[in-house]
């Protein structure tokens, strides 16, 4: 005879088993996308935007930077992280378009955030204090942090070579030290950074001068499988910007108490537009165009 126990025992493990075998057993993650549409995983292609079937196109976007350098107020920060740009868009029903001085014209599409916080990924970059021997890393230097500050707009990606900016990016810098706390910044969401990044060249207030980004090799392609998908590429691009303003530290240390201290450090009085400068070097940037979500869709998952 089975003891009271060793009932209960066999009827839990009874009920364990008949669970299981009833349980749906998960599948695999869906591949990434590969061929042309390398690193457009995250674009959000069930976003309601990106559904609404008024839309006379929609796309993926992915976009690194593998070099360059942001320049503020007297402090340079060199990019030594791949900064990642992925994000999906869209050609509304009102069509868009921006006309350049040589008669041509482009289409300006609206910009769809990826899921998750990944329109834009990056690393701290380290940065040296001045006048301070770096010697314990994030104690006698700063690690900068790029992070959006609020949504990329007006994205016209047939701007290049063109002096009009590629797209609109706000963003912000967390400034990472032991003494500065967690919530140290140049810039804020209601106060950001505002890049205007051309292929072109640049028109600064003094006492910047005009310098000139390179649209890098352009490539066209048909999607491989049929589908209705335009794939294109632009390799080893440079884009520019030196226009913007800089707003002072904020949330430097207790109550901020330390927000002068990296103002003066880092000649963030010096930082008004026309005294900044920001230097995406080694871009590369894939960009799918689709009239149909549906076929958009299908072409990532078939490649």
């Amino acid at each position: 005879m089975l003891s009271n126990t060793m009932r209960r025992l066999a009827l839990v493990c009874a009920v364990a088993l008949s669970a299981l075998a009833g349980a749906v057993v998960p599948t695999a993650a869906a591949a990434a996308p590969g061929g042309p549409y390398t690193g457009m995983g995250n674009c959000p292609l069930t976003s309601s935007a990106m559904k609404n079937a008024s839309n006379l196109q929609v796309g993926c976007v992915y976009a690194k930077t593998g070099g360059g350098a942001f320049t503020i107020g007297t402090t340079t920060v060199p990019l030594t992280a791949p900064i990642v740009l992925q994000f999906g868009v869209y050609w509304p029903a009102s069509a868009p378009t921006v006309d350049f001085p040589d008669g041509s014209s482009a289409n300006v599409y609206s910009v769809v955030p990826a899921p998750f916080g990944r329109t834009l990924t990056t690393t701290p970059l380290q940065v040296p204090i001045p006048g301070i021997g770096n010697i314990i890393p994030g104690v006698t230097s700063v690690f900068a942090q790029v992070e959006l500050a609020g949504s990329i707009t007006r994205f016209v990606p047939l701007a290049t070579g063109e002096d009009y900016p590629v797209f609109v990016l706000p963003i912000k810098l967390r400034l990472i030290n032991a003494l500065l706390g967690l919530t140290c910044y140049l810039g804020s969401d209601s106060n950001p950074l505002i890049l205007r990044p051309t292929t072109g060249t640049t028109h600064p207030p003094a006492p910047n001068t005009p310098i000139t980004g390179d649209p890098g090799v352009i490539d066209v392609a048909a999607d491989p499988h049929g589908y209705q998908a335009v794939i294109a590429s632009f390799s080893n691009a440079s884009l520019v910007d030196n226009a913007f303003g800089a707003p002072g530290a904020t949330g430097c240390g207790l109550l901020g108490s330390l927000n002068g201290l990296v103002n003066l450090a880092f000649g963030l009085s010096q930082a008004g537009a026309g005294h900044n400068t920001a230097i995406l070097s080694g871009t590369s940037t894939s960009l799918a165009i689709d009239p149909s979500i549906s076929d958009l869709t299908a072409a990532l998952a078939a490649s």
